[in-house]
């Protein structure tokens, strides 16, 4: 009899699946060992299979690597698919691949504790004595030993199938366990490729660099490793490092056509509540198959998951259920277990497309979903514990000698020698003989839309246009690029009323996404606004759509809540560009309107500045941060934008009718240069500069300006769009992007030391970004948000925040030490003081 028939007996249901309380689930039962749970079948749901030849081989197991039941009736059932004729070649070459899988996942789960614990590698498993120890181990050692067999799964599958899939990581600090596998397959970056082969030496590298805190002579870190997914991890995606944001990522992500695999935690499962809805998002006609995998070891750093307290896999299931996805459970200690239900899942969500397409079924789909179960730091010494997150032997090997020989103990049953090894190694590099791309080079590292140009409709001028939104003209101008680029696919996230924030014709042509439409509304199945009342979520669905064109609009108050979202995704492109490896993606505007300026209707909750002015602090060669005053700015931004690669653009704009004040020419100049002129040159009779930032404050100089004018007061007016460019660089990266000295020369000269700044951010966080036009505070004033406001109108907030013509006026006349009543009214100059009536100054 075969292993397979020993272990399988028979019975009415398929060991793949059952009916538990009349719902979809998996025959597991709980199995306690110590502080971990394993999980088994229940007798009653197997049934007998014959056992190709060869099967009970790869049955039987290698090191911590065990087929239980159900894996072992999976992939008996994916042998005959993958193989549907029977042919011994084809059968023997699956075989291959699975003892290769077992080998490699305990070869790779070797390194990853040794990463942690040694400094030094033997291929040949010798011992490792104490000098061959870290004197400071460091490491997310439990985790990413789950992640093995995980991410080996990945790669059988991708072999199985001839198929390169995408990946994706939500906890990135387990990074240790892609790069020890993309180590030993070679799946690597030349930088990696060149310092870690696989050797003793290669190896015993990898280990010394891996937390080793180097630091090359610009400050950066001098190992092509680290903490976290990142530039230098193959084929990665996103850091992972702010937990949640691959889970609202995920679905978004692969175009039709590709596949994704979302290894995701459960720990991230509470963190970010809306992974929920993906299923509310996915669709046949424009989504690839998104496929999450979460990996439950319950377990976060100091206590049981949140998961594991509600009620475990069985309270999870049934989340999962009534949250529109179909659940199925796996061993997640198997490789083989991983590659089935990837597999698996991608049947699922086609066959459940074809329903739809074929008028059967309806969305939302119900998304396939695995749960993987695992102790966590399966396969090493403290398993389960809450020690196995990062340090799991509970003492350090360089100076304890029991933790020495329970470390060398663990790792000899992990241990696969170099000739078994290479063996595996060569098995699972299908590429070549499958025409198909390295795991490093899957199709979602690979984006670069082509953008097609669009003509935009630029306005003549203010002779012609008195008054317009700033906002309906990124509406005008965002629909004609779309319109340009029907090949690209479209997110717009939104987590409120786009058209309460002046784009209606994007919603009427795009219309939000819905799983059922409401009639005589902006609504349609395959819509491309992604609307949810979680900033989160809707910034996560523009961010993942790199092979596409994608806008976000909020408010400014509120798009604070995005800002982990946004700050992750520059520093992984900016790491990207580091590498040599700069992104593709068209950038992506983040639209905030309704902003601190022109919302006084509300409390002071919704006036806040907090956005622009954490962006700003960011590097501005990949955080931009602009202020477009008028409709052709707006279009000159968006078309400027676009062209740029791997950017997120802060644009802080009014949605409420403003003058038009730049034509085509002059708003295209700005946009390029960062700044404008509109009043003066700089000569040398001029006795001051006034400098503004925002529409609004444009508006409150241009009436100061006039009021200097009928003075005769010499001065230049200049606006300045994008603030970072006028920073002190802070490495070559930034410079690039900064305007040089001598243009800071031509607009600010020197001997017009005398300036006033009006801005639509705090003044500390505005001149401290633009410290090279400060002359200190004898010559230089600034005003800006204060941090007042409540339910007023913009020249309330104005008055409040002393950001008004007249407080500019005032700040003049104290820099030019002129009497108070040359430049203002009686009435005019008490409202400033706080003894007149604000009114005075509308």
């Amino acid at each position: 009899m075969s292993k397979l028939d020993q272990l399988l007996h028979p019975a009415e249901h398929d060991p793949l699946s059952h009916q538990r309380d009349g719902q979809r689930g998996f025959p597991y039962r709980k199995l306690s060992f110590g502080s971990a749970t394993a999980f088994q079948p229940h007798a009653s749901q197997e049934r007998p299979l014959a056992s190709p030849s060869g099967f009970d081989d790869w049955a039987k197991g290698l090191g911590m690597v065990e087929h239980s039941p159900p894996t072992l009736a999976r992939i008996h059932s994916l042998l005959n698919r993958l193989n549907p004729s029977s042919k011994p070649e084809r059968t023997a070459q699956i075989l291959k691949l699975l003892h290769a899988a077992d080998r490699l996942c305990n070869a790779a789960m070797w390194l990853v504790v040794h990463m942690t614990y040694a400094q030094r590698v033997r291929l040949d498993g010798e011992a490792l004595q104490a000098a061959d120890f870290k004197p400071t181990p460091e490491g997310h050692t439990g985790g990413a030993l789950n992640m093995v067999p995980a991410y080996v799964g990945y790669l059988l599958a991708n072999a199985l199938s001839g198929q390169t899939r995408g990946w994706l990581m939500g906890q990135g600090h387990c990074v240790a366990a892609i790069d020890a596998v993309n180590v030993l397959v070679g799946n690597l970056h030349p930088e990696q490729a060149e310092r870690y082969e696989l050797s003793d030496a290669g190896l015993s590298q990898l280990c010394q660099d891996f937390y080793s805190y180097a630091l090359d002579g610009d400050g950066l870190p001098a190992a092509p490793l680290g903490s976290h997914v990142n530039a230098h991890t193959a084929g990665g995606l996103i850091e992972g490092g702010y937990l949640g944001f691959a889970e609202l990522q995920y679905v978004h992500m692969p175009l039709p056509g590709e596949s994704l695999v979302a290894f995701l935690s459960d720990g991230a499962f509470e963190e970010q509540r809306g992974s929920d809805w993906a299923p509310r998002w996915w669709r046949a006609e424009d989504c690839g198959a998104a496929l999450p995998v979460m990996i439950l070891n319950g377990r976060r750093i100091e206590q049981r998951s949140g998961l594991e307290q509600d009620g475990g896999v069985a309270w999870f299931i049934d989340h999962l259920l009534l949250n529109g996805f179909d659940p199925v459970e796996i061993d997640g200690t198997d490789p083989a277990a991983f590659a089935w239900a990837i597999l698996h899942m991608e049947d699922a969500l086609a066959a459940q497309a074809e329903a739809i397409q074929n008028g059967d079924a309806s969305y939302p789909a119900r998304l396939p979903y695995a749960i993987a179960h695992a102790p966590k730091g399966f396969g090493f010494p403290g398993a389960g514990s809450n020690l196995a997150h990062n340090l799991p032997l509970g003492a350090n090997p360089s100076q304890d000698e029991t933790a020495r020989q329970r470390f060398n103990s663990a790792a000899a049953k992990l241990w696969v020698n170099k000739a078994q090894l290479n063996e595996a190694i060569l098995q699972l590099h299908t590429h070549t003989a499958q025409q198909r791309p390295l795991e490093r080079d899957n199709p979602l590292t690979q984006r670069r839309p082509i953008l097609h140009p669009a003509p935009l409709p630029w306005h003549a001028g203010s002779e012609q246009i008195a008054h317009c939104s700033p906002m309906a003209g990124f509406d005008a101008a965002f629909c004609a690029i779309a319109q340009a680029n029907p090949q690209l696919r479209i997110r717009i996230g939104n987590p409120d009323e786009l058209r309460s924030n002046g784009m209606g014709k994007t919603l009427d042509h795009f219309y939000h996404r819905a799983t059922h439409p409401e009639a005589q509304a902006p609504e349609h199945s395959t819509g491309a606004v992604i609307t949810a009342l979680n900033e989160e979520a809707v910034i996560s669905a523009a961010l993942a759509n790199k092979g596409g064109l994608n806008l976000a609009v909020s408010y400014e108050a509120f798009a604070v809540k995005m800002l982990g979202a946004l700050r992750q995704e520059v520093l992984f492109a900016r790491h990207q560009a580091e590498a040599g490896r700069a992104p593709g993606w068209l950038s992506v505007p983040v639209l905030l309107s309704s902003h601190a300026w022109e919302n006084g209707k509300n409390e002071l909750s919704h006036q806040d500045t907090t956005l622009p002015e954490a962006w700003l602090a960011e590097m501005s060669d990949r955080a931009r941060v602009v202020f477009p005053p008028d409709w052709n700015s707006a279009l000159a931004t968006l078309d400027a934008c676009y062209q740029t690669r791997g950017q997120i653009w802060c644009v802080v704009a009014p949605k409420r009718a403003v003058p038009t004040r730049l034509n085509q020419e002059q708003a295209q100049q700005m946009v390029r240069d960062g700044l404008i002129r509109l009043v003066g040159s700089g000569a040398a009779d001029e006795e001051l500069i006034l400098v503004a930032v925002g529409a609004y404050q444009l508006t409150e100089m241009q009436r100061a300006s006039n009021r200097l004018a009928e003075l005769d007061i010499a001065h230049s007016l200049i606006y300045v769009y994008e603030p970072g460019r006028l920073r002190e660089p802070r490495d070559v990266a930034e410079a690039s992007i900064t305007v040089s000295q001598a243009t800071i020369g031509q607009y600010f000269p020197h001997h017009l030391r005398k300036r006033v700044l009006l801005g639509h951010t705090r003044p500390e966080a505005l001149i401290g970004a633009m410290r090279r036009i400060d002359t200190g505070p004898e010559h230089t004033a600034i005003l800006g948000f204060r941090n007042r406001g409540g339910t007023l109108d913009t020249p309330g907030m104005l008055f409040a925040n002393a950001c008004s013509w007249a407080h500019v006026l005032d700040a003049v006349g104290k820099l030019l030490r002129l009497d108070p009543g040359v430049l203002l009214t009686e009435d005019a100059r008490n409202a400033v003081l706080g003894v007149g009536d604000p009114a005075e100054l509308r």
